[in-house]
């Protein structure tokens, strides 16, 4: 899945970054989803003064519960080092995946140091209904060795024995996560060579009923 840079594009809202909360617990009345990895995704984008850079990352496998179309637990693993550049070709394309994959000797621990971390991880911790039929979702993201709460809008479909959850574009500040390469609220002096703490998400899943 592609992502498309549009001009005078409305930035992003950032999530509601917390300290990680407790798992929640499901009534044994909902309904149960497995993940299909094939059909779901995480759209990435990332920015520095001189340019910005997109692709996806895989979505490994994952669980929902559901009931009354809220979804009250639940947890999909993300594959780190299925990590993509979609706006780059060639030796400039697989440096920036190798560099954000940290498999890059000496550069390991700048972004995601995959070969120490290849997953990450959401657990569900809570939902709530959100304006415009929206509901918001919130989880614990365990990435690089590190879990914060994360919350954020998405949109819930069901439709016969399918879930469809699509979130709104949302940005997390990789620093939170131990991931502090070129940023000006880590380092000095780095003048216009830094990288934005901000790395935008948009993540689609979709599953079918167990």
């Amino acid at each position: 899945m592609s992502l498309v840079v549009v001009g005078c594009k409305k930035k992003a809202d950032e999530a509601t970054t917390s300290e990680a909360k407790e798992v929640a617990v499901t009534e044994t009345s909902a309904e149960k989803y497995k993940v299909n990895a094939a059909e779901s995704t995480i759209e990435w984008k990332g920015f520095k003064p001189t340019a910005t850079h997109n692709g996806t990352i895989n979505i490994e496998n994952g669980v929902f519960k559901v009931d009354n179309g809220m979804i009250k637990s639940g947890t999909f693993l993300i594959d780190m080092k299925s990590i993509v550049v979609l706006d780059l070709e060639g030796k400039a394309k697989s440096n920036l995946e190798s560099h954000l994959m940290g498999t890059v000797a000496g550069k390991e621990g700048d972004f995601f140091n995959t070969n120490q971390f290849p997953s990450a991880l959401f657990e569900v911790t809570g939902s709530e209904v959100a304006e415009g039929g929206k509901t918001i979702l919130k989880g614990n993201l365990d990435l690089k060795g590190v879990k914060n709460n994360i919350s954020f809008p998405v949109s819930i479909t069901q439709e016969g024995d399918m879930l469809k959850i699509n979130s709104d574009a949302f940005t997390i500040d990789r620093t939170k996560w131990g991931a502090n390469f070129g940023s000006k609220s880590i380092f000095d002096n780095l003048g216009d060579k830094f990288v934005n703490d901000e790395i935008e998400l948009k993540i689609t899943v979709s599953a079918s009923k167990a």
